[in-house]
């Protein structure tokens, strides 16, 4: 029996990407790992990490089954062929659910066809998940496949915080309705965090902030989230990256007109050249924070904007859940950035929430309290595991 015997293979395809692990769903052993970047291009870049040892390659990558094909090929010069190493699943990511799935199912044709149907809800995301979806197909036949999806934890939502005041008829004709994402991320933070606590889910009440290139909040009640910032799309709530997050809905109808942006244009922009792109033409957090400390102006009011939209939510849902036993920082900029989180908590002590300094920005990779311990409300960095939470799900159901 090989090392990967038992094993789950969890695939997270993006539009030119493709992020692997091959972990044990048991132990959370992480067998292997790897990204592909820049898929379709004559500059593509592997990078595949096992037995301790990193191969980095570059070259031409035409699709995402070539990608496929060349991290299958880097597992067997590592000594790992997938092919025949009784692997017990591949998991997928598939970023919009609807309506139609709100828990794990396995790969059918019936599946692809609805994960496919809802590529108008998810156009940049549920399309390039079935490409990885078809390609493992073709080259592990034999292994069951798994769709684990974002929106899944949400699907829920009490009906308040699920529905939007439009017209209902349009509303339910074309199913527009409060999804939420990064769902695998909240749900696993939010059972660590439990553990963390020494408590039973169902007694936890918590803010978890996912903050990343992405980001998104939510507020868990007793295990189950009951509102969050993401909304039909991954483009509503927090500031990203490259995503406006909020803004009036009413801009989009003024650029039509006054600029003659048409929509494919406008949505473009939203999604990939606003949030704290468009303010000061930098994504990557740790560029920003050293263009803050250089003191950049456009960089300055970047950080402001994103630091004040994230307190809003922090209030938000303060007086949603009335009782919070912690709130959670997770993901790259959550788990990394101890400014966000001190100035995203800052002068909250009237609230019971009260940051220690040295906590928050000693360096450790482990989940931890930053919150001093007279904070009536702890403050908590849960390092995130979306791969190990889908490997877990896929394993749980074909068992």
């Amino acid at each position: 029996m090989g090392a990967a015997s038992g094993a789950v293979l969890v695939l997270n395809s993006g539009s030119s990407s493709l992020k692997y692990q091959l972990v044990h769903p048991d132990s959370g052993e992480v067998i292997a790992s790897g990204i592909v970047e820049r898929i379709g291009e004559h500059d593509a870049s592997v990078e595949h990490t096992q037995n301790g040892q990193t191969q980095n390659s570059a070259g031409a990558i035409a699709d995402h089954r070539e990608a496929l094909q060349r991290a299958l090929h880097l597992f067997d010069e590592c000594g790992t062929d997938l092919r025949t190493s009784d692997l017990l699943a591949v998991g997928h990511r598939v970023v919009h659910g609807g309506t139609s799935f709100s828990e794990p199912v396995l790969v059918s044709d019936d599946v692809i066809a609805e994960v496919d149907r809802l590529s108008s809800l998810a156009p940049l995301h549920n399309p390039v998940n079935l490409i990885g979806i078809e390609a493992i197909r073709e080259l592990l036949p034999d292994v069951p496949a798994v769709c684990v999806f974002d929106t899944a934890f949400f699907h829920d939502l009490p009906p308040h915080s699920a529905t939007y005041a439009i017209d209902h008829e349009v509303a339910e004709r074309h199913n527009i309705r409060r999804y939420g994402f990064h769902g695998t991320s909240h749900e696993y933070v939010s059972g660590a965090a439990a553990e963390f606590l020494d408590r039973d889910p169902s007694d936890v009440n918590l803010i978890v902030l996912h903050l990343g290139n992405g980001a998104s909040a939510s507020a868990v009640r007793g295990g189950r989230a009951v509102d969050t910032s993401m909304g039909l799309t991954p483009l509503e709530g927090l500031v990203m990256g490259t995503r406006s997050g909020d803004i009036d809905p009413a801009i989009v109808m003024y650029l039509r007109r006054v600029a003659d942006m048409d929509v494919d244009a406008i949505d473009t922009m939203l999604n990939k050249s606003s949030g704290l792109k468009g303010l000061c033409g930098e994504n990557d957090f740790r560029t920003i924070t050293s263009m803050v400390d250089d003191g950049d102006e456009a960089a300055t009011l970047a950080y402001d904007v994103y630091i004040h939209r994230l307190r809003r939510y922090v209030g938000a849902y303060l007086v949603d859940l009335g009782r919070v036993d912690a709130i959670v920082f997770t993901a790259g900029v959550g788990e990394n950035a101890p400014t966000v989180r001190r100035d995203g908590l800052a002068g909250l002590e009237r609230f019971g929430i009260v940051i220690d300094d040295d906590a928050n920005t000693a360096r450790s990779r482990d989940a931890r309290r930053i919150s001093t311990d007279d904070s009536e409300i702890a403050v908590l960095v849960i390092p995130t595991n979306e791969e190990l939470a889908i490997a877990r799900k896929a394993a749980a159901l074909v068992r």
